[in-house]
């Protein structure tokens, strides 16, 4: 996912990145309100928690002595049946794909799951996993620059404030972590960034063909695309003894692909069909504070008073964009 991470435009985002709709796309959020539903907002939860393990999951893996593309390619080889399945079954009974469309979802795919995914690994050997979801986080202040650029349209006044405390939030855990680290930090946080803006183009660009395609069969399309890269990336680039790893990598590695990956994709969209799009990305909040718990449990990362401010603002300025792009 990149950042598999997260369900597809309008209900997979970057793992843990709260909902976004994409410019020009109808039909993101059902016409009719929805009622409170338990399971909806658990399944919602459920999934961004699930997103947000992923960087643990790999943090703990680089404890082995494995690479970001090593331990992407074994956890994309554990997706990639799950996602050809939900491929199969959302095909049934649809038109088959125009030439335009294969096109566009394989450009989507490198972007959204491929590229996204590949820099959210590598820039994850340099930070911790808090910084890493606190950038991640930041995807649909990125899809708004993207609409203003390309649409030449001015943000309002509101838009430019929720931007701003967004990136002063960054810039706070980027700090905090820059004083206890080095310059690897510099490194990682612009790989992550260099993540969630592929997502963010993902994004963007997927807002036209989905309403063509459909949500789960573009999200299930790409995943497969991406699986693939990910997997010839291994192939090109590394031995086949690159293969012989400690037992915990390929447990971590089948969680990864499965509980962090699969699992919260079905998830969010049951959730988002249960209580709606607008909900769910306000649940979806949980995924930063999740990292942090987790971090700090299992990791054992620091965390100090300019993380948790951090943390509130670019919470704060991303529910404010949000909501601003809902209304």
């Amino acid at each position: 996912m990149t950042r598999l991470e997260e369900p597809q435009a309008n209900t997979e985002q970057t793992p843990g990145a709260p909902i976004v709709e994409s410019p020009g796309q109808p039909g993101a959020t059902p016409p009719v309100p929805h009622r409170l539903d338990a399971v909806g907002m658990l399944l919602a939860a459920f999934g961004a928690i699930a997103f947000s393990g992923k960087a643990i999951i790999v943090k703990l893996g680089y404890r082995y002595g494995v690479d970001a593309v090593t331990l992407l390619a074994l956890r994309m080889l554990v997706a990639m049946p799950f996602f050809l399945l939900m491929g199969v079954w959302a095909a049934r009974r649809v038109q088959p794909l125009s030439g335009g469309d294969r096109w566009r979802i394989l450009m989507l795919g490198f972007f959204g799951y491929y590229l996204a995914s590949f820099l959210d690994f590598a820039g994850l050997e340099y930070i911790t996993a808090t910084l890493e979801r606190l950038i991640l986080y930041l995807t649909p202040t990125l899809v708004l620059l993207i609409g203003v650029v390309m649409s030449k349209r001015r943000p309002t006044r509101l838009q430019l404030l929720a931007l701003a405390i967004s990136y002063v939030g960054v810039l706070l855990a980027f700090g905090h972590d820059l004083q206890a680290g080095n310059g690897s930090i510099v490194l990682g946080s612009a790989l992550v960034f260099g993540s969630a803006l592929a997502y963010a183009i993902y994004l963007f660009g997927s807002g036209e063909i989905v309403a063509r395609v459909g949500a789960v069969r573009l999200t299930a399309y790409a995943s497969v695309v991406a699986s693939v890269l990910c997997i010839v990336q291994f192939l090109l680039t590394r031995p086949l003894e690159a293969l012989r790893l400690p037992f915990e990598v390929y447990w971590l590695s089948l969680l990864n692909g499965t509980v962090c990956t699969v699992l919260p994709v079905l998830a969010v969209m049951m959730g988002v069909a249960r209580i709606g799009s607008s909900l769910a990305s306000q649940i979806g909040m949980i995924g930063p504070v999740s990292t942090i718990v987790l971090s700090l449990l299992i990791l054992h990362e620091p965390m100090g008073p300019w993380q948790v401010a951090g943390t509130v603002l670019v919470m704060l300025g991303v529910l404010t964009v949000t909501r601003v792009r809902s209304t």
